[in-house]
């Protein structure tokens, strides 16, 4: 034993699974993963302080339950905000599995008959469902060439935090008691951030595009070309990023409902204060 060695160090946490992350590592930077020779990554189970990060508000709103609890579990990642969206789901299930074993219990209401149930969720087979879209697969649009990207977890983060503030008060105008002129232009200064978000959204969701005579990857050109390109051209590319996004999303749930057997498909979700909530 070394001097000063914890003599308890054989009795920390050890891996519990390795994960094979569907990026297989792409679209990471060096600085922000430690790579292994299999590309499997050790998982570890969550700590007494990661129960507590992932329950704090604040952590959960702002990202960083998340960060802290994906470099806590997967040390190999050393920059958790630059995850690539496409594997955060797996990350997160891996952490789950890791944690408190391959069985989730999750809550459904039939659409059928309103019977509310539990069903037991095997998350192996959540994970074995994890693929990264086809990246490679470009947008043209004459002699220009649009090449994507996944979002990082921080950017998918800020996007999600802005959508979220700005739907937040597209609900409130409409039972304000403020002066309906004041309200009129509110709900059009609201309209236009939502609008500034998805482009800001798309923008980051695009590494390249190709012209002839050049290779464009600065986010403000970008940014700048969807601002003025033809509608045409915008839902081209906003039609691909969803498609790409659905492709990685997880698969909703098959349940037959017990009282009327009535089949269905039940949403997965998970965002940390309801994937875990459920763990005992």
């Amino acid at each position: 034993m070394t001097p000063n060695a914890n003599p308890l160090n054989q009795y920390f946490r050890q891996p519990a699974i390795y994960l094979r992350l569907p990026s297989a590592g792409q679209f990471w930077p060096e600085e922000a993963i430690r790579r292994t020779a299999t590309n499997e990554l050790p998982i570890y189970p969550m700590t007494a302080i990661d129960e507590i990060t992932y329950r704090t508000p604040d952590a959960l709103f702002n990202g960083q339950a998340v960060v802290s609890v994906i470099q806590s579990c997967c040390p190999a990642i050393q920059d958790a905000w630059q995850t690539p969206s496409v594997d955060i789901n797996s990350l997160l299930v891996a952490i789950r599995l890791a944690s408190y074993g391959h069985d989730m219990e999750i809550s459904t209401t039939c659409p059928a008959c309103n019977t509310e149930d539990d069903y037991v969720l095997d998350l192996r087979t959540v994970l074995d469902q994890q693929i990264c879209p086809d990246y490679d697969r470009t947008v043209q649009a004459g002699d220009l060439e649009i090449v994507f990207r996944p979002m990082t977890y921080q950017e998918q983060n800020q996007t999600n935090a802005l959508q979220f503030e700005e739907q937040r008060i597209l609900n409130m105008l409409p039972n304000s008691d403020i002066d309906p002129e004041v309200k009129l232009n509110k709900l059009n200064e609201v309209l236009r951030k939502i609008t500034e978000v998805t482009v800001n959204a798309l923008t980051y969701n695009i590494k390249a595009i190709r012209t002839p005579s050049a290779i464009v990857v600065e986010p403000e050109h970008i940014r700048e070309f969807l601002l003025n390109c033809d509608r045409r051209m915008f839902n081209a590319v906003r039609d691909h990023v969803i498609e790409l996004r659905e492709y990685s999303d997880l698969k909703p749930v098959p349940v037959k409902c017990d009282n009327c057997a009535h089949e269905y498909q039940q949403p997965l979700t998970l965002d940390m204060a309801s994937f875990f909530e459920h763990a005992s």
